[in-house]
């Protein structure tokens, strides 16, 4: 059965980068009918806050992005603890010392040599006494994994083939000093325990992907297909990560992008299918194929969400806003048809308090000073609400005929003097919902 997981570290909100790669996980297992896993990457206790686990937790619900179980690596240390014996068992994890001072020097010295800076592993040749001279020295022991020096090689599923040589790479380390789990280690115990099947993340992490299938298949298990999207930009192809702090997934929806809007753009951002709105995740799923996507850095412009949120907004029916109408204090009866008139001169939902302070309160007129005249005399046989369908065209016909005016020059002033506003709904349905009309004085 299909398998995948999404794994955040609850140490920050959820950005757009983040957001792609649940997308595609959640996508993979929606559409074979499998099972999608949201793992709680926490091993760092030090940045890992519940305030963040919720808020994790409530960005994917916003989204719809629902997940079959949960999992907590910081509940699972005694797991990796028995994996690391394991590994050590097998002469495949051994402890080092150096510093981080000293691994810097080395790095240096390799580069000016010109050779690759990859760590030289001369923990392998450490004896028992010698490390027992590094600790009482005040030395602390961290562990590295011994690669296999062979040509570690995939069948990636966006990027295509790839072959990576192992000696190329530094033995990665997998535990600190202090006996933390680093990522590359509990995620490797905890595809291979879960059964993962499926991984897409960022093409950042094509060399976590090299030492990770190494790791996995050292503890008996057979590593997952991995797949590897582009990254995201700028709008102008500049470094997103810059960015990131405006563009969490709370920022967007309490700016008022919709759910929709963004799944939307996301599923198809970066492939070869144009973007289009799809009102539900099945939707997504059903046309989601990951050999559509390229390898190319992939552009990302929060402005193109407004179209995407405008049109789902238009296609809700008032059974989906109508606590939201009844809150801004729309009457009951007047629901249908003020959503009716409004939905369709909106891009926001919080748009529609602008909207029914007009019809409630009535707008400040904006009237040109040439048409000043023009307007008191059309005032003067605009009757007082209540208003009706056939106000409209009953009102502007008795000021064309007495003022002579038509077209574009009779009717866009009296709008602007009714709504402030150069656009809107269509006037003969607006009218009724109107209960002020300031302009009349």
């Amino acid at each position: 059965m299909t398998t995948t997981r999404f794994a955040p570290s609850p140490t920050g909100n959820i950005h757009v980068g983040n957001l792609r790669t649940a997308l595609f996980n959640h996508l993979i297992a929606k559409k074979a009918g499998g099972t999608f896993i949201l793992r709680l990457d926490d091993t760092d206790q030090a940045r890992s806050k519940e305030e963040y686990v919720d808020g994790i937790k409530r960005d994917l619900e916003w989204l719809g992005l629902t997940w079959d179980r949960v999992e907590r690596q910081s509940l699972r240390l005694d797991r990796y603890a028995e994996a690391a014996d394991q590994l050590r068992a097998a002469g495949r994890l051994y402890e080092v010392f150096e510093t981080p001072t000293e691994l810097d020097l080395k790095r240096k010295k390799q580069l000016n040599m010109g050779k690759p800076p990859v760590y030289d592993r001369t923990g392998l040749s450490l004896s028992d006494d010698d490390k027992a001279r590094l600790r009482a020295e005040g030395r602390e022991g961290y562990w590295r994994f011994r690669l296999d020096h062979e040509r570690i090689e995939w069948a990636d599923g966006i990027l295509g083939d790839i072959s990576i040589d192992a000696a190329s790479v530094s033995d990665p380390v997998l535990i600190r000093a202090d006996g933390q789990v680093l990522y590359t280690f509990a995620s490797s115990v905890d595809d291979a325990d879960m059964g993962v099947t499926d991984i897409v993340r960022g093409a950042d992490h094509v060399t976590n992907t090299a030492t990770q299938i190494q790791i996995i298949q050292a503890l008996g298990a057979t590593p997952p297909n991995f797949a590897h999207h582009s990254l995201l930009t700028g709008a102008q192809g500049e470094e997103l990560s810059k960015r990131l702090g405006t563009l969490s997934i709370k920022d967007l929806r309490e700016a008022g992008v919709a759910p929709e809007a963004l799944l939307s753009l996301m599923a198809r951002l970066g492939s070869s299918q144009p973007v289009a709105l799809r009102m539900s995740v099945d939707e997504l799923a059903e046309g989601f194929d990951l050999s559509q996507f390229g390898a190319s850095p992939t552009k990302f412009d929060a402005e193109d969400l407004w179209p995407l949120t405008r049109e789902r907004n238009q296609h809700l029916p008032l059974s989906a806003v109508r606590d939201r109408v009844a809150a801004l204090g729309v009457p009951d009866d007047q629901a249908e048809r003020f959503w009716s008139v409004a939905r369709q001169n909106i891009t926001k939902l919080d748009d529609l308090g602008d909207w029914w302070r007009i019809m409630h309160e009535g707008a400040v007129p904006e009237i040109e000073p040439e048409d000043a005249d023009f307007i008191a005399q059309a005032m003067t046989l605009l009757p007082p609400p209540p208003y009706t369908d056939a106000t409209w065209g009953e009102w502007t016909s008795k000021v064309k005929e007495a003022t002579g005016r038509k077209g574009k020059g009779l009717f866009m002033p009296l709008r602007k003097a009714l709504t402030g506003q150069a656009h809107g709904p269509e006037m003969a349905e607006l009218m009724p919902l109107l209960q002020v009309v300031r302009a009349r004085g």
